[in-house]
């Protein structure tokens, strides 16, 4: 029996068969790669691994899988539950996806679209653009973010409320499995029950099943005009029966519809000294709300009529109506801003709870009860897709903790949280995904029968767990303990 080449070996034969431009080892190159996207928690990992295309992919892949090496798939490293870090020095690679970043074709007359997992998502819009045409997930990290990372993690984003959730507008996938194999299900058709739809067991799954290396996007025809109105409401109720009046009132046509707490308006304007807030009332809750379309369709007259309306219900305060498109992005600027503006107050908890839309308003409430009784000094910021159930309930620790401290505190409020949620029948992962941080809790909460199907997929198609192994489903391949963060 042949013992196990030591890393050094391993790397070497990786950097002669692969080249230094694909195979990166040196600690200052790799820096970046090893840590998650707010720099709070650094992994490590033995190289990094750069390939051009899916060829290229599946023979590192090989490579690996002989040498023994687990491999962390990456996109463009934006995630929040660190499924993209890796955690072994010895035993881990990163395989990032960003040179294969090639838009490979676009049919407009099927709006269609067959893209690398390595393309970033706005990269991809623009490209778009250019044919009237749009792949509708959005979310922050839009500028950063890679298309395969987000397929790997079901991202959500503003308008899950109109378009779903990223599986719903995936036509199909190519994929380099564990082995090295690639399997190329990149059909662009609309409808195709030929069996058990293969694309959905990797969609989801946060690389640990295998490697997204190209996607067949659903696209929709680029909105030709839009309305965004932000809102002062007298309370949680007031937003949710807003919420449901607008879902009736404007259609299908309600592409996003956001809760934004007072405490949004003042981290918008940490985060930038430039921004100017708009004119409206102090209220205890906003609502920011967008409508689109496409067509001969008077917007203005139909969101002019919803807000008539919810005026004569007493259900608005104050409100804005964008008049121009600079004045809409202003008010969106209040949704990214406030989010920055967190980061900048310093680690805190970060969650992404769901419940369903009707018991959002009491969810909240309880939440926010619940942490001001037992962590008083703590700030807890909710806000979120208030449409699909989707909360960020956010807590903020007081200045000046030791870290113990603070993560204790932190660990504590997100055991809170999760009980609340629990007692409303949601979920702790909405958009997020799962990854390494939420493990712990995601395990807590699955059925027997969940734990063997999932085990049972790993042990299919990844029998040596080489694949992200910690991921989701603890692994001793995983040297990771991030219940402090968690």
């Amino acid at each position: 029996m042949h013992a196990k080449p030591a890393p050094d070996a391993i790397l070497a034969g990786l950097v002669a068969e692969f080249g230094p431009k694909t195979v990166l080892s040196d600690p200052a190159d790799m820096q970046r790669y090893c840590r998650d996207w707010h720099g709070d928690v650094e992994g490590s990992a033995l190289a990094v691994l750069r390939p051009a295309d899916t060829e290229e992919v599946s023979r590192l892949v090989r490579a690996c899988a002989a040498a023994g090496l687990a491999v962390v798939p990456q996109g463009g490293n934006t995630g929040l539950v660190l499924g993209g870090l890796p955690t072994d020095a010895a035993g881990h690679v990163v395989l990032t996806l960003e040179r294969m970043n090639r838009i490979r074709t676009i049919a407009a007359d099927d709006f269609s679209a067959v893209v690398d997992a390595g393309c970033i998502l706005a990269a991809i819009n623009a490209a778009l653009a250019e044919q009237d045409l749009l792949f509708p997930l959005s979310l922050a990290a839009e500028g950063s973010c890679q298309i395969g990372g987000n397929i790997a993690t079901n991202a959500g984003g503003i308008n899950v409320l109109r378009y779903g959730m990223t599986r719903e507008m995936i036509l199909g996938l190519e994929v380099v499995l564990p082995d090295g194999t690639i399997w190329n299900g990149l059909s662009t058709l609309r409808k195709n029950n030929s069996g058990v739809d293969l694309k959905q067991l990797f969609i989801g799954a946060e690389g640990s099943l295998g490697i997204i290396t190209g996607a067949a996007l659903r696209l929709v025809p680029k909105p030709t005009r839009g309305e965004t109105a932000f809102l002062a409401l007298r309370s949680l109720d007031d937003v949710m029966a807003l919420y449901a009046l607008a879902r009736r009132e404007c259609c299908d046509l309600l592409s996003a519809f956001e809760l934004v707490p007072p405490e949004g308006l003042t981290f918008a304007k940490e985060a930038d000294a430039d921004f100017v807030p708009p004119q409206i009332a102090d209220a205890p809750a906003y609502a920011l709300i967008d409508v689109a379309a496409t067509g001969p369709i008077d917007l203005r007259a139909m969101v002019e009529a919803f807000l008539e309306t919810a005026m004569t219900r007493d259900l608005v305060i104050d409100g804005v109506l964008a008049a121009s498109e600079r004045q809409a992005a202003g008010l969106w600027q209040i949704r990214e801003g406030m989010i920055e503006g967190q980061a900048l107050r310093g680690p805190h908890l970060r969650t992404d709870l769901s419940v369903s839309p009707s018991q959002v308003a009491g969810f909240i409430t309880e939440s926010i009860e619940e942490l001001g009784r037992r962590l008083p000094d703590c700030l807890p910021v909710a806000y979120g897709h208030v449409g699909d159930g989707n909360i960020h309930l956010n807590v903020i620790p007081p200045r000046g903790l030791e870290r113990a401290a603070r993560d204790a505190m932190l660990y504590e409020a997100k055991t809170i949280l999760n009980a609340v949620v629990d007692r409303h029948g949601g979920g702790i992962s909405a958009e997020h995904g799962i990854g390494r941080l939420k493990r712990g809790d995601f395990e807590a909460r699955r059925s027997p029968v969940h734990e063997t199907l999932l085990r049972g997929l790993k042990q299919l198609l990844d029998p040596a767990d080489l694949m992200n192994p910690g991921c989701q489903l603890t692994s001793p391949r995983d040297g990771a303990d991030v219940r402090s963060l968690g």
